[in-house]
């Protein structure tokens, strides 16, 4: 049927098949696994190549007005984790960009920072292109060789060359190391070797922890992804930095699972969308199930939301008090106790880790891994999305 060329797979999830590791690698032509597990070593390669990039002329005209970060999908997300570990005591706003261009506002007193995996973006373009007609500071991050190089030669801004070994949405570490290292020389944030070789080994052991090898029983991933499999997932996080990671599970599902998702921070949830819970997907269903019914039939009875809560304890390094903590964990506390007395399934996944970068690293790569195990267990190559293809190619015309 037109509009449907190239979709396969089942409706429902196959629970073996996460366990064999040979029907996995079969599933997953274009490596995606692979690609996710590469995250510890696209840290340690940006912050090198971050290193061998000229950055102090950004500092030569001293503490910018403001700083934009440009760019859209996974790189509009660098933007989100600058201004999240960047903390509320920045010194200057942190305001991420995903529209073409740049804001009105933005001239010679302001840094942009055009972000683009492939160099190409019409997003990161526009924004690379503006900041030289209008005198801000530039500095960009691409693909090597790329039109985004080449804008940056014209403006004679630094250019952090970013090595295309992935798709877009398994980069972002490589996209987000130099960003973060770009706004440390500005001033802006205190990331230093230690937290950058922490948060790399923080994501090597995650990928080993959710290698294809380990059963579901043991891997964490394999875990998540049967929970959600088959459910309407709602993502929250606690707080700004879970949140950051919410919104990147979001983003993993619905590309590489082909879920619809609702993510967000918890307390806007808690001003409306906690509502879900007692909806037809959330308390009323569970209300009206057999609880004595098999798998197969509970499953055919409906869907069902599935809640997934990222905690993360900690503060910024610039916060001195409890307060803001001390909300957030009565406010996780909560709605875990409102979807257990709703009977929805609640999975938490808590942050670890010293330094804000590598809690972020905690709370993204088990999602990660469990989005591309959810899309493999419903036959679905993670790699490859007929849709994102075919919009692309219906856009351009």
């Amino acid at each position: 049927m037109e509009g449907t060329a190239g979709v396969s797979g089942r409706r429902n999830a196959d629970e073996a098949l996460l366990d064999d590791p040979a029907a996995l690698a079969e599933h997953d032509p274009g490596g995606m696994l692979r690609f996710t597990a590469s995250a510890g070593a696209q840290v340690r390669e940006s912050a090198a190549l971050t290193a061998e990039t000229n950055l102090t002329a950004l500092a030569d005209d001293g503490r910018p007005r403001a700083v934009v970060i440009a760019g859209i999908g996974t790189a509009g997300r660098t933007g989100d984790v600058l201004a999240t570990v960047a903390g509320p005591r920045c010194p200057v706003p942190v305001i991420p960009h995903r529209s073409a261009g740049v804001p009105g506002w933005v001239g010679a007193a302001d840094v942009v920072i055009a972000v683009s995996a492939s160099g190409r973006s019409p997003e990161a373009l526009g924004a690379a292109e503006a900041a030289h007609r209008r005198g801000a500071r530039l500095v960009a991050v691409g693909a090597p060789d790329s039109q985004l190089q080449a804008v940056a030669e014209r403006a004679r801004a630094p250019f952090i060359p970013v090595p295309r070994r992935a798709p877009a949405r398994a980069s972002l570490w490589a996209l987000t190391v130099p960003v973060l290292l770009a706004a440390r020389t500005l001033g802006l944030v205190k990331v230093n070797e230690a937290d950058l070789a922490e948060t790399a080994a923080r994501l090597d052991a995650d990928a080993d922890r959710c290698r294809s090898t380990a059963e579901s029983f043991v891997n964490p991933a394999k875990s998540l992804a049967l929970g959600l499999a088959g459910s309407i997932p709602i993502v929250w996080g606690s707080s700004p930095l879970a949140t950051v990671a919410a919104r990147r599970f979001g983003d993993t599902l619905s590309a590489n699972a082909r879920y619809p998702v609702v993510s967000g921070a918890l307390g806007e949830a808690g001003r409306g969308r906690v509502g879900l819970l007692d909806g037809v997907f959330g308390g009323l269903a569970e209300g009206m199930r057999d609880i004595f019914a098999d798998q197969e039939e509970t499953e055919a009875e409906g869907t069902r939301l599935r809640l997934v809560l990222l905690r993360d304890g900690g503060l910024n390094a610039e916060d001195d008090a409890d307060e803001p903590l001390a909300v957030e964990e009565r406010r996780a506390d909560a709605v875990q106790t409102l979807a257990e007395r709703r009977g929805v399934r609640c999975d938490v996944v808590t942050a670890e880790g010293g330094s804000a970068l590598e809690r972020l690293a905690s709370l993204v790569a088990v999602p990660d891994f469990a989005a591309v195990y959810l899309a493999l267990a419903h036959g679905l190559d993670p790699m490859a999305v007929p849709a994102i293809t075919e919009m692309k190619e219906l856009a351009n015309q």
